[in-house]
This record gives C-alpha cells, structure tokens and sequence, in this order.
C-alpha cells in the first residue's frame, strides 16, 4: 500500500510528519488546461505545495507573496506548486473555472492545479488553506505549516517558508521545521 493508499484509508489524517518522502501525486490538472505531477518538475531541487482556495481571504492575500517565492526562488532551483482540494460541490466557488480567473486575476507564475477528490491534501494532511509543506530533491518534506506569520504583508516578522528554503538551499537542517498553518479550514468529503 502507498503512502497515498494509506492517507485515503485512514480515518484520521495526521499531517505528514517532516522527514517522510512526499506522497507523489500525478495527472493533477492546472488552470492552464495541463497535468501536472511530481514527474512535471523532475529538475526541480525543490517543491512547495501551497494547498490554496479561490475564495479564502487569506489565501488571497498571499497572491503576490506566491509569485514573489516563485519569481525569486525558481532560479534556485525551487518550484512553487498551489493546489486546491476544496470540494466544488460544497463551495461553487472552488470549482475548475473560478480557478482559472483567480490564477489570471493574481497573475500566476506557477501551476495552480486542481487536487479532485481531495487526494493530496488527505495524504499530506493539510488543515487548511494557506498550509505549506516543502519537499526537497529527494520528496522528502523539510517544511511544513505556515508561509510566513501574518496575512497582512506589512504585518509579517517572521518569513518560515523563505528561512526553510534557505535552510535547505544551504545544506542544513531546517531551523524551525513545523509552524502552525493559518487560513480557512480545509473541509474533508
């Protein structure tokens, strides 16, 4: 059984402990009309998987943030990868086309892919929308929780998410691995 297989099964989802290899997941279809999996970003040292939502306000704050992490960090080798497991049927907002604008309403410059089924939140555990977990070049996660400690941009003293990517670029061991995730809450079928 896979790591994914085991999440799905399991009635209560734990987050994915740091150190554990990322449950890959494949075929996750992006706002640009592709695929997109762990095999799209093969060359990648590193994947940040944002698990977002069109509607959540704070998921919405961190538009350009995202595209700051991505326009900086992708040199770096880093890959920003926002996914969105909300349940259309339970919020019509979240659905595939309000994605579509929201990517083009924020300027997107990375895949923001459509999690069907809720299969990689459940595996990773996500609580809720703005939930960061970064894996390095071998899928093993050395970052989970929150992308930084405010909403408000002006407001933020604590980068998490840049300090854990440094951290990593540079070979060591994260200095602050588990933050506690903020945002609206992820609600499971």
């Amino acid at each position: 059984m896979t790591t994914l297989e085991m999440a799905e099964a399991s009635p209560e989802r734990a987050t994915l402990p740091v150190g554990a290899p990322g449950p890959a997941s494949e075929g996750l279809l992006g706002t640009d009309g592709r695929r997109y999996g762990f095999s799209s970003f093969a060359d990648r040292d590193m994947l940040v998987l944002i698990f977002s939502s069109n509607r959540c306000p704070t998921a919405k704050a961190y538009g350009e943030r995202m595209n700051a992490l991505q326009r900086e960090y992708g040199p770096r080798g880093v890959q920003v990868l926002a996914i969105n497991s909300n349940d259309p049927h339970l919020y019509p907002d979240e659905g595939y086309p309000r994605m579509i604008e929201r990517a083009a309403e924020d300027g997107y410059t990375f895949p923001y892919v459509l999690d069907d089924g809720q299969r990689v939140a459940k595996a990773y555990g996500a609580t809720c929308t703005f939930h960061v977990f970064v894996l390095d070049g071998e899928r093993r996660l050395r970052y989970q929780g929150r992308f930084d400690n405010s909403r408000i941009a002006a407001n933020v003293t604590s980068h998490d998410l840049r300090n854990a990517l440094d951290d990593v670029l540079a070979g060591r061991d994260v200095r602050v691995s588990t933050t506690r995730p903020f945002g609206c809450s992820l609600d499971f079928v």
